[in-house]
């Protein structure tokens, strides 16, 4: 007894499945297709900084100053560990997912130590701007910790 009704309740659980895929209404529909074709074709104009802002996506700079080459540990739309020449600049577009606009979505830079001019060892100065505005830095070389922010929104 007790197979008999769970398979009646599968049979009766797909057979609504597979009628629910279905639409009635056409005009939705079409009015969902013009939508979408509405949005590539507002995507293939540049979006205005506040406009992008709003979508989640963000210019992310990272900067380090010094001269010479230094070892950088960076994180922004893509992430590395790497010796760099300096000055060094990375520039990269970060789009963040719906969890990340709640949530934030962390952007890091760490460079290693150069020579102060007093001849003392020091972290390379580092730089984040994000969609042009300096949101951090490492007060010129002086906090050990580097570069980070966090992007929400």
């Amino acid at each position: 007894m007790r197979k008999t009704v769970t398979g009646i309740a599968l049979a009766t659980a797909a057979a609504m499945l597979l009628t629910g895929c279905g639409s009635d209404n056409e005009s939705k529909d079409d009015a969902s297709a013009a939508g979408r074709a509405g949005d590539k074709a507002s995507s293939s104009q540049s979006p205005s900084p506040k406009a992008a802002a709003d979508k989640g996506t963000h210019e992310v700079t990272l900067e380090v100053e010094g001269s010479g080459k230094v070892a950088v540990m960076y994180n922004a739309a893509s992430s590395g560990f790497e010796e760099q020449p300096l000055p060094w600049t990375l520039t990269e577009t970060v789009e963040l997912t719906a969890a990340e606009r709640r949530v934030g979505y962390l952007v890091t830079a760490v460079p290693g130590t150069i020579t102060a001019a007093d001849g003392s060892l020091q972290q390379a100065p580092c730089v984040i701007k994000v969609d042009g505005k300096k949101v951090a830095d490492n007060s010129g070389g002086k906090n050990p910790k580097g570069c980070k922010f966090t992007i929400k929104g």
